[in-house]
């Protein structure tokens, strides 16, 4: 557990820029105390420093200006009653009223008992402001001290893009010390730690407060600041002509794409991005480690980065239905934060086991094509190596479709197929082949837009060819911020519409 907590104001020091903050705050709403608890305040006042358990206002960080809520735990345990309720939902309506990102930093032990069901209800109120700030496209960062628990982490605890957590904080709904007096034993030990948090997917990461300044200013980088000027595209490799895909044998291209040092997401992330913040989970107690989740900048150009993770899948280790939950976690971001979406297909196949049945993967698959092919967010799909099933056509619907030379899409692997119609996997080189699968044939049938070169092999020239991937999103993400979203969605419609016709 950390040994001292930090004050309301001592985080904001940390945090913002250097005597950059202005208060937002008035006299707090009497709420006509009775003369024990108005004893309670006065002294929770003197020993504090400040008037209510939450302090609001402004400040500066890189220079940006950035509303900030954040709580007071040694004024009555950071508790929220009425008069707090009012000063934080006030904050964030003033914030979306001009336009501002939100770092809001509970540390609370949830509802004041003095005010009851009265102070209860308010987490309502609170969460009506957050919902219509992020309704506004606004971002809201949320910073989870310790301790965080009971409604304050039931509502505006729990609603950030964004969610960090101090090391070793406790974060939890009921506090140990009330199941304790309701169950009579103690609540198991390490669960509701931000750690453990993490490791479930509930929140994004763990992070100190000096820590928590840097990720802020990468966060804001990629969500508030606009998007480098339109660079020049001459020298970037987006677009090719059939001709100019060498036409290698498809089952060579199957092989290529299975190496197990060919480059992936990760090091995509590494060598062509210049900002990105991780995320992690579905933010519902689900992880999977078969895929990744990012704020990001290629080559200036802001997006969310979702992607398939060859170095986290094996043959035992394949994506379920937890991936596909935050798949769409990454899309509605996109759309909340009017960012494009990026997304990486690199999967060996989705589960196949008694688990992902019952946890819905078929269904998770048909909600992804379906929120991926209607999102109003400019978005591009990126085929890196491995396209097979269903888990690869979850994140192909997107306004450009790029593919690796080496990257090939397919409804089953090779051997499957083979399985299928000659009852043996030996003939899995020939049905590759007569499947049309390899990227030249999905330029030919209009299933992708351009083929990105590899040198011959990826694997060969791993640095580069993710530099190359970086610049290829890059220009496409340039030429879709000249559209609207309704020429973008019609396109989109049409183009998985009439794919497979014949011309008429």
């Amino acid at each position: 557990m950390p040994t001292k907590k930090l004050s309301a104001r001592e985080l904001i020091g940390q945090v913002f820029d250097a005597d950059s903050y202005v208060s937002w705050d008035t006299a707090p709403l009497d709420v006509s105390p009775d003369p024990k608890y108005r004893a309670e305040l006065d002294a929770a006042a003197a020993k504090s420093g400040v008037d209510e358990s939450v302090i609001t206002g402004t400040a500066l960080l890189g220079g940006r200006r950035v509303a900030v809520i954040a709580c007071e735990f040694s004024f009555l345990a950071g508790s929220i009653g009425v008069a707090a309720a009012e000063r934080i939902t006030t904050a964030i309506e003033r914030a979306t009223a001009e336009g501002l990102p939100l770092l809001a930093s509970p540390t609370s032990g949830g509802t004041r008992m003095q005010e009851g069901t009265l102070a209860f209800v308010q987490m309502v109120k609170i969460a009506a402001a957050i919902a219509a700030h992020k309704a506004a496209h606004l971002p809201y960062l949320v910073y989870l001290r310790n301790p965080t628990t009971g409604g304050v982490f039931a509502s505006w605890g729990s609603l950030g893009h964004v969610t960090i957590a101090e090391p070793g904080a406790l974060v939890g709904f009921l506090g140990p010390r009330v199941y304790e007096a309701l169950y009579g034993e103690r609540f198991p030990e390490g669960v509701q730690t931000s750690e453990n948090l993490y490791r479930n997917g509930v929140i994004d990461g763990v992070a100190g407060a000096k820590q928590l300044r840097e990720l802020v200013d990468r966060a804001l980088h990629v969500l508030v600041d606009p998007a480098d000027a339109d660079m020049a595209v001459a020298d970037h490799v987006a677009e090719h002509n059939l001709p100019d895909v060498p036409d290698i044998p498809t089952w060579q291209s199957v092989m290529i794409s299975r190496r197990g040092d060919r480059p992936g997401i990760r090091e995509l992330v590494r060598h062509a991005t210049s900002t990105r913040v991780s995320l992690s989970g579905t933010g519902q107690g689900e992880v999977d480690s078969t895929v990744l989740l990012s704020l990001a900048r290629f080559r200036g150009q802001p997006c969310v980065l979702f992607g398939q993770d060859r170095a986290g899948q094996s043959a035992l280790n394949t994506m379920g239905p937890a991936a596909l939950r935050e798949a769409r976690r990454g899309m509605r971001m996109a759309a909340e934060l009017r960012l494009p979406l990026v997304l990486v297909i690199d999967t060996l196949g989705a589960a196949l086991s008694k688990e992902a049945e019952e946890r819905g993967l078929a269904p998770e698959i048909a909600r992804c094509i379906s929120d991926l092919v209607t999102l109003r967010s400019p978005t591009v799909s990126v085929l890196l190596g491995q396209g097979t099933g269903g888990g690869a056509l979850a994140l192909l619907p997107a306004d450009r479709v790029l593919a690796a030379q080496n990257g090939w899409l397919a409804p089953l692997p090779p051997e499957g197929a083979s399985a299928i119609v000659h009852r043996d996997t030996s003939h899995a080189p020939e049905m590759a082949a007569a499947q049309g699968i390899r990227s030249r044939d999905l330029l030919r049938g209009g299933v992708v837009d351009a083929v990105i070169p590899e040198m011959p092999d990826a694997a060969l020239e791993p640095v580069e060819f993710s530099q190359r991937v970086g610049a290829a999103i890059a220009a496409e993400l340039v030429s879709l911020r000249a559209l609207s979203s309704e020429d973008r969605i019609s396109a989109r419609l049409d183009r998985f519409r009439t794919l497979g016709l014949p011309e008429s």
